[in-house]
């Protein structure tokens, strides 16, 4: 492992760990670090009331809306005044198809990903179906896990509206080249709307660099509590006239954010960017925020993969288990079966072990599909900053009971 990487600090920030279990389902959902508790918790304390009133509980929450905005602009590189906050990547990525879907036509053609989890495919196929929309489909190679950039040359063209990609697979980890998908995009004239919740926990996020007209995120996958952004040039947003009450604002990008918002986990929001800054060694010394997320972030790639191997060797060592996805630039993400186990059979047994894990297609139903997996799927192990290598070994020694004898034994 990386000596750049304190992972013994790290986990004692996180109260949740101290139950002894290996928290191995990361990419479901990661833990919360004491200081975003508390960060939520002082929200409260302090008091907080809805936007717009002329008492100070309410400037608090302004306030809180505004931090939060700029934090997660500073983790993904975008601009402040283009963040949509909701409560669900799903949630807003429906609202955003609604949105743009509205200046879609008959024979207009929108592409997705087969690679994607569904709430990157579902809301633009039934968006498109609404309005008449042809859906061309981005086809995954089945051994290695790769989405070949090729593809998309044929698929694109003078009717495209939309191209849909994952930043990275939820279920195989695999990281598409998205800036060469974008290019063609644009090249096109058309937007891409990336889906970045599983690689913005994991790696340096650019949004600019990616071609990313829309990026997607949910902040309870990066140590946060269960609040999800798409991130836009707010130019962009302003073309967009979504449905909305007519009292609610009318500005970008409050247009978008239907109801009240959570004012007490968006504190909690800017509180998980600030953990992630603070990652590296020395990147709470000094310099911007952005800076200390991109030196942080670099730092966690470099501490997952090391463990990602760990994982991955350790599985593929064993002849009873099947592992799914060969992509060389992944996310620390490993998708397997073992043989004569159900998936949800092999999660329990490590489960017992205290090992936690997920089964199932995870949402990433047509990847499953392609891969011949539905309806079970398969098991799940997802590494985030706060794994160490006793997690992995732990893993690796309940599969490897596995090999023979009775289930559970």
């Amino acid at each position: 492992m990386t000596a750049t990487f304190d992972v013994t600090r790290v986990r004692a920030s996180y109260p949740a760990l101290l139950d002894g279990h290996a928290y191995l389902d990361g990419a479901a959902g990661t833990q919360v670090p004491q200081p975003v508790i508390d960060a939520i918790a002082a929200a409260y304390r302090a008091g907080i009331g809805n936007l717009g009133g002329a008492f100070p509980s309410s400037e608090r929450s302004e306030a809180i809306v505004a931090e939060c905005r700029q934090a997660i602009a500073d983790l993904t590189g975008g601009t402040a005044s283009g963040v949509v906050l909701g409560p669900s990547m799903t949630a807003l990525t429906y609202r955003m198809s609604a949105a743009l879907a509205r200046g879609w036509a008959a024979g207009d053609e929108v592409v997705v990903s087969r690679l994607d989890h569904d709430a990157d495919i579902r809301p633009w196929v039934q968006a498109a179906a609404r309005a008449g929309a042809v859906v061309r489909w981005a086809e995954p190679d089945v051994a290695t896990g790769e989405l070949p950039v090729g593809q998309y040359a044929d698929l694109i063209g003078p009717r495209t509206r939309l191209v849909a990609v994952t930043a990275a697979s939820n279920v195989l980890g695999t990281r598409p080249d998205v800036a060469a998908i974008a290019r063609l995009a644009h090249a096109a004239g058309t937007l891409c709307y990336v889906d970045g919740v599983h690689a913005t926990p994991h790696v340096p996020v650019d949004v600019t660099a990616l071609g990313a007209d829309f990026y997607a995120t949910s902040a309870y996958k990066w140590s946060g509590p269960h609040i999800a952004a798409v991130v836009a040039d707010p130019a962009l947003l302003e073309t967009l006239r979504p449905d909305k009450l007519v009292p609610a604002p009318d500005e970008v990008p409050g247009r978008f954010e239907q109801g009240t918002l959570p004012f007490g986990d968006l504190a909690g929001v800017t509180a998980a960017v600030e953990h992630l800054a603070s990652l590296a060694p020395g990147a709470a010394a000094g310099g911007s925020r952005r800076d200390r997320v991109l030196a942080s972030m670099a730092a966690v790639e470099e501490y997952e993969g090391a463990l990602l191997r760990r994982l991955l060797d350790g599985l593929a060592a064993m002849s009873h288990v099947t592992l799914y996805g060969k992509a060389p630039r992944r996310a620390p993400t490993a998708f397997f079966t073992v043989a004569g186990r159900p998936p949800r059979a092999v999660a329990a047994h490590l489960a017992a072990r205290g090992v936690n894990v997920w089964d199932g297609d995870n949402y990433a139903y047509e990847l499953c599909t392609v891969l011949g997996l539905e309806p079970e799927g398969a098991v799940r192990a997802g590494l985030v900053h706060y794994n160490d290598a006793s997690d992995v070994d732990r893993l690796l020694a309940g599969v490897g009971e596995l090999a023979g004898g009775r289930l559970g034994a």
